[in-house]
C-alpha cells in the first residue's frame, strides 16, 4: 500500500514537473506580451520589422 502510494506520488510530481517545464516558454511569451515590451511597431520599429519578415520570406 505505502508504495504504491509513493509510486503515484513520484509519478504526479513527475507529470507535474513536465508540465511546467512545457507551460514555461508560453507563460513567459504571454507574460512579456502583457508588458508591451518588445520592438514598437512605429517609424524605424516598423521600417526594421517588415524588412526583417520580408527578408525572411525569401
Amino acid at each position: 500500500m505505502l508504495a504504491a502510494l509513493s509510486t503515484s506520488v513520484f509519478l504526479s510530481l513527475r507529470v507535474l514537473a513536465l508540465a511546467g517545464l512545457l507551460m514555461a516558454p508560453v507563460g513567459a511569451l504571454a507574460y512579456s506580451k502583457a508588458n508591451g515590451a518588445g520592438i514598437g511597431k512605429q517609424g524605424a520599429g516598423l521600417v526594421l520589422f517588415v524588412t526583417l519578415q520580408r527578408q525572411s520570406m525569401t
